[in-house]
Formats: C-alpha cells, sequence, structure tokens
C-alpha cells in the first residue's frame, strides 16, 4: 500500500471502531506507524489545527505539510484514495458520495449507543454531540430490522404463530413507547443515551437469531436458543445501565414488558385458535 506521509489521523480511542479501523491504516501502511493520534492525548500542535468540536463528530486528519485538516467521510477517502484511487473515484460518484457520507453521520452519531465506554464523562472525551434526526433513524432501523427478523424466528417455535411483521413491529414500538411513558421522569436528559443503548441490545438480540434461521432444529432447540439470546441481552441491558449510572428501574421496566408482550402474543394465539 501506498503511504499517505506527514498525515495524522485523530481517533476516538475510547470507540473500539475507530480504534480496530485507525490502526488498520498503520498496520497496513496507509499511513506511516505514528500516523495516528488519540483524541484524548491530542499534541498542542494537532489541538491549535483541528476544529476540537468538530472533530468529536467526524474523525479528523491533519496535513501536516500545508497545515490543513480534512474531516469525516473525506478524512477516510483521502487515505484510501492514496493507495486505491481507482475506489475513492468511485465513492465520490453522486449519489454513492451522498449515501456514504449519511451512513458515516448515521455511524457516528449513534457510536457511542453503538459501543458505549466507560469513560465517555470526562471533558476531553471525543463524545459527538447528539443528533436527533440520527438517533430517530438508528432506532427506526432497529425496530424494523428487529421486527423482520423476529417474525422469520417466531415460526421456529412451534406455538402455532405465523410469519406477522406487524404483530413483532408492535411489539418492539410497544417496548420503546413503555419505556419512554415509564421511565422518561427518572431517566431525565439520559433519556435518548437510554433509548439508544437500549435498541442496540434488540440488535445484539436480532444478530444472534440470524444464524438459527439458516438452519433446521427442533421447536425444542429454537426455544433454548431463544431463552439464550434473551439472557445475553439482558446482561448486556444490566451492562450498558451500569456505564450509563443508572439503577435496575429500567432493567426491570425492560422484563416486565418483554414478559407482558409474550403473554399477550401466546393467550390471544390460543384464543384465535379456539
Amino acid at each position: 500500500m501506498k503511504t499517505l506521509k506527514n498525515h495524522t489521523l485523530i481517533y476516538d480511542n475510547q470507540c473500539p471502531m475507530c480504534d480496530l479501523y485507525s490502526k488498520g491504516f498503520t498496520k497496513c501502511g496507509m499511513l506511516d506507524e505514528d500516523g495516528r493520534e488519540a483524541f484524548t492525548e491530542l499534541s498542542v500542535r494537532n489541538k491549535n489545527l483541528i476544529d476540537f468540536n468538530r472533530a468529536k463528530n467526524e474523525i479528523a486528519l491533519v496535513d501536516h505539510d500545508k497545515n490543513e485538516v480534512v474531516y469525516g467521510l473525506d478524512s477516510l477517502l483521502l487515505i484510501i484514495g492514496n493507495s486505491l484511487p481507482l475506489l475513492e473515484k468511485i465513492a465520490r460518484i453522486q449519489p454513492l458520495y451522498w449515501f456514504f457520507q449519511k451512513l458515516y453521520s448515521f455511524i457516528s452519531y449513534n457510536r457511542k449507543q453503538i459501543i458505549p465506554s466507560q469513560n465517555d464523562g470526562t471533558e476531553q472525551s471525543c463524545i459527538p454531540d447528539f443528533n436527533l434526526k440520527y438517533r430517530m433513524a438508528y432506532i427506526s432501523f432497529v425496530v424494523i430490522f428487529s421486527a423482520y427478523i423476529l417474525s422469520e424466528f417466531s415460526v421456529k417455535l412451534n406455538f402455532d404463530l405465523e410469519r406477522n411483521f406487524l404483530r413483532e413491529f408492535t411489539v418492539c414500538l410497544g417496548q420503546l413507547v413503555w419505556q419512554i411513558l415509564f421511565l422518561k421522569t427518572y431517566l431525565k436528559d439520559k433519556i435518548w443515551d437510554y433509548l439508544g443503548n437500549m435498541m442496540t441490545v434488540s440488535l445484539i438480540g436480532t444478530l444472534l437469531l440470524i444464524p438459527a434461521l439458516m438452519v433446521d432444529f427442533t421447536p425444542v432447540f429454537y426455544l433454548i436458543y431463544f431463552g439464550i439470546v434473551v439472557l445475553i441481552m439482558l446482561l448486556e441491558h444490566i451492562r450498558r445501565c451500569r456505564i450509563l449510572k443508572l439503577n435496575f428501574l429500567p432493567t426491570i421496566s425492560w422484563i416486565v414488558f418483554r414478559i407482558t408482550a409474550l403473554v399477550v402474543i401466546i393467550l390471544t394465539t390460543i384464543e384465535f385458535k379456539i
């Protein structure tokens, strides 16, 4: 790979995703070995060059020859394009560039809800601004995706359930509304951070269900597998609440809704058969 000389990528070292791909750039030779710098350990020179607040939302790439900085998707394309110019040219074609730009913002503004960190509370932390549009987009994506996978998985449980996207969509959306109504007073200014993390818990559970859809086993296997997935989700929900410095109230509310929804679905199915 052709190395982009005299450039430094300012990455969020409290974000595993950012740490992984920025390290990948240096390992494969796209950047110098010292071509990345942690946001929380900024040198005076780089701190004076970058827009500190913008760099929290869009990863910054410093050009030391020109004393210029590019941000976000453009910084990544500049690194990639130095080694793979054709790939950069393709990515800059409209509407591909527009799509990748939106995708970058979608991930960047929600990255602390996708993978939270225990150290996000300090002043020097690289915490992106809250963006309602991208938070709602993330929540909507998870609700729709989870509803689809759950509707496919439900037929494996042998509860006489048919594929019903609307049913699962109502459950996923209901969980969201339930938590908002029940916890709004308690969560206060943490409401959007909590909802983003709760949606990630749902996303994790959904992704874990996908492999089971690709094979055929007995209903007992799927029931046990589903129980294991729910247990993993419960433990992850508790872990994320601790990171957000919340007590067990959100988890208790989460469990109560899950049990209530399951009972209602089973009773409705039995009643419908009768």
